[in-house]
C-alpha cells in the first residue's frame, strides 16, 4: 500500500521530470507509416502495376500514393475498387493520391472534380491532391488568388465527401511574384479547414526556402510530405532518403507542428537499380525518422 509520503514524493518527481523533459510523460511514440508515391516507379508500373506493387510491399512500404488516374484507363488498368483489392492483397493502402484538377481550376468543370472524388472515395484514400497548377492559372496575384478560391470551392467539395483537399508544391512557388509567392498567396486565402498542403521538402530546399521555418510559420497544414532527398553533388537529382543533403532526422522532430499523417517517399531519378534504391530508402526511414512521436 503507498502511504501518503510516498505518494506525495512520487508526484513532486513527476512533477520535476515534467518540467525539465515533458516529453517523457507521453505516450510510447506511435510509427509513422512508410509511404511510396508510385511515380517513382512510373517506367514499371504500365508494364506490370501488380507486379510493382507486390515488390513495393516487398521493398518495406504499407502506403502508397497515386498518380495519373483517369476515367478511361483507371488505375493502371484497375478500377478503384480492384486496386484498392489488390492494394490490400499486398498488405497495402492508398491514403492519398495526385488528380489533375485542371478543367475544374480552369474552368469550374464540377464533373472533373466529382469523378475525382468518387474514385479517391473507392480506393479508400483521404486526401485529393492537387500536384501542379499550370502557369497560365498563376501568372499575377490576382490569378493566385482566383485559385486559392477555387481550391476552396474543391476543399468544401471533399470535405462534405469525407476527403480532404491538398496541394503539392514544386519550386515555382516560391519565386518572387508582386511582392510575394503563389505559395504565399495560396496558404493565406485557402481556408485551413478546407484545404491541406503536401510538402515536397526536396522542392522547397531547392528553392532556397526552409521546411522548418515554414512548419513554424503555418503550423498542421502540412499533413503530407513529400521525403525526397538531394544529391550531395548536383540539387537537380534525387538520391535515396538519408544518403543525401537533406537533414530529415531534424526535420521530423517538427512532424508534430506540421501535423504530419503521412510522410511519403518520392525518388525521381536513380543512379543504380530504381527497386533497390527504394529498399533502401524504406530502411532509412524505418530506422531513422517514422517511429518520432506524434506530439503537437
Amino acid at each position: 500500500m503507498t502511504h501518503r509520503r510516498d505518494f506525495v514524493k512520487q508526484v513532486g518527481l513527476l512533477a520535476a521530470v515534467s518540467c525539465v523533459r515533458p516529453e517523457l510523460l507521453l505516450a510510447a511514440p506511435t510509427p509513422y507509416k512508410a509511404g511510396l508515391q508510385l511515380y517513382t516507379l512510373r517506367d514499371y508500373i504500365g508494364q506490370d502495376a501488380k507486379g510493382v506493387l507486390a515488390k513495393v510491399a516487398k521493398a518495406g512500404y504499407q502506403e502508397v500514393e497515386t498518380f495519373g488516374y483517369s476515367p478511361e484507363k483507371h488505375f493502371w488498368g484497375m478500377k478503384p475498387t480492384e486496386f484498392k483489392a489488390v492494394l490490400a492483397g499486398n498488405g497495402l493502402t492508398t491514403p492519398s493520391g495526385h488528380y489533375d484538377l485542371g478543367n475544374f481550376l480552369r474552368s469550374g468543370d464540377k464533373a472533373q472534380l466529382m469523378a475525382t472524388i468518387e474514385a479517391a472515395k473507392a480506393c479508400g484514400q483521404q486526401y485529393v491532391i492537387v500536384p501542379y497548377l499550370d502557369e497560365k492559372l498563376r501568372a499575377t496575384v490576382a490569378d493566385c488568388r482566383t485559385l486559392a478560391a477555387k481550391f476552396n470551392k474543391a476543399g468544401a467539395r471533399c470535405k462534405s465527401a469525407g476527403l480532404r483537399l491538398g496541394y503539392h508544391n514544386h519550386d515555382f512557388e516560391f519565386k518572387p511574384l508582386e511582392g510575394t509567392t503563389v505559395y504565399d498567396v495560396l496558404l493565406k486565402e485557402t481556408d485551413p479547414a478546407l484545404v491541406d498542403f503536401e510538402m515536397d521538402i526536396y522542392w522547397v530546399v531547392r528553392a532556397g526556402q526552409d521546411p522548418i521555418k515554414l512548419i513554424k510559420d503555418h503550423p498542421k497544414r502540412f499533413p503530407l510530405w513529400h521525403v525526397k532527398d538531394m544529391d550531395k553533388a548536383n540539387r537537380e537529382l534525387n538520391t535515396e532518403v538519408g544518403n543525401g543533403s537533406i537533414d530529415y532526422r531534424n526535420i521530423m522532430t517538427y512532424a508534430g507542428t506540421a501535423g504530419l499523417k503521412h510522410p511519403v517517399m518520392e525518388q525521381e531519378n536513380f543512379a543504380g537499380d530504381a527497386f533497390q534504391s527504394i529498399t533502401q530508402s524504406a530502411s532509412y526511414m524505418r530506422k531513422n525518422l517514422l517511429t518520432i512521436s506524434k506530439k503537437a
